[in-house]
């Protein structure tokens, strides 16, 4: 007896503080209120691991999340880096061999610079690196062209659009289909006036119509270029153009 009661001096304050009064215990006999206290722990404790057993998988949860968010923040800074170094190289190129009116420009396809919205859609993700690929690790610039048309009829509300009419302009483009690939540039010009690759589909259209010799026309697609991409290298691409009128 004395043991019970010492076992009750400690247990019933602790039960007390988990505000679980003694007066909701029950009336009965000594053993039955303590079986009453060991359920009463015993289901604080239950709820207890539950709970733990929740931020547990919550904090895995976060964990997952946060590695893939470092993921595709280093995919976009390798996209961001080799279209740098592809502007780079068509800057350098222009400065050490100016074209004149009459010759066909050598222009690489830029890739794809990263947006600020990623489909969840798998299928869409995967037609549209499908079509990338064709053009940045096959070349097969032939086949690019029908993949990145049928992404745009599979697709035609996709965040990606507006890049697969650039791709489509600058495959056109490099090919001299030049009626054709005004439609494109044009169309991301229009259509799309937020995407960041509008400056460069207007310094291509300006290109265009320097190769068609429409001089004027170039001049002032040059001057927009200029003028609402100041800073840009699209911007310094164009002044370059302008000063071999």
């Amino acid at each position: 007896m004395q043991k019970v009661i010492l076992v009750l001096a400690f247990l019933i304050p602790g039960v007390l503080h988990a505000q679980a009064p003694v007066s909701k215990l029950g009336s009965g006999s000594l053993e039955e209120r303590l079986n009453q206290l060991e359920r009463v722990m015993d289901a604080r404790n239950s709820a207890q691991m539950a709970l733990l057993d929740q931020m547990s998988q919550m904090q895995d949860e976060v964990a997952d999340l946060r590695g893939k968010t470092e993921e595709h923040a280093y995919q976009i800074e390798q996209i961001l880096q080799r279209q740098r170094e592809i502007y780079q190289e068509i800057d350098r190129r222009l400065a050490a061999q100016p074209q004149s009116q009459s010759q066909s420009p050598t222009v690489d396809p830029t890739p794809v610079s990263a947006t600020s919205t990623y489909s969840s859609d798998v299928s869409e993700n995967d037609a549209y690196e499908q079509a990338i690929q064709l053009v940045l690790r096959d070349k097969r610039y032939d086949a690019a062209v029908p993949a990145f048309e049928s992404f745009i009829k599979n697709y035609p509300d996709s965040t990606y659009v507006p890049n697969a009419h650039y791709w489509l302009g600058q495959l056109l483009f490099a090919e001299s289909k030049y009626d054709q690939a005004k439609v494109h540039f044009s169309t991301v010009v229009t259509d799309f006036p937020d995407s960041n690759k509008r400056g460069d589909c207007i310094l291509k259209l300006g290109i265009i119509a320097q190769q068609q010799n429409q001089t004027e026309q170039a001049r002032e697609l040059y001057n927009q270029v200029i003028t609402e991409y100041a800073d840009s290298t699209e911007a310094g691409l164009a002044r370059k153009r302008l000063s071999n009128l």
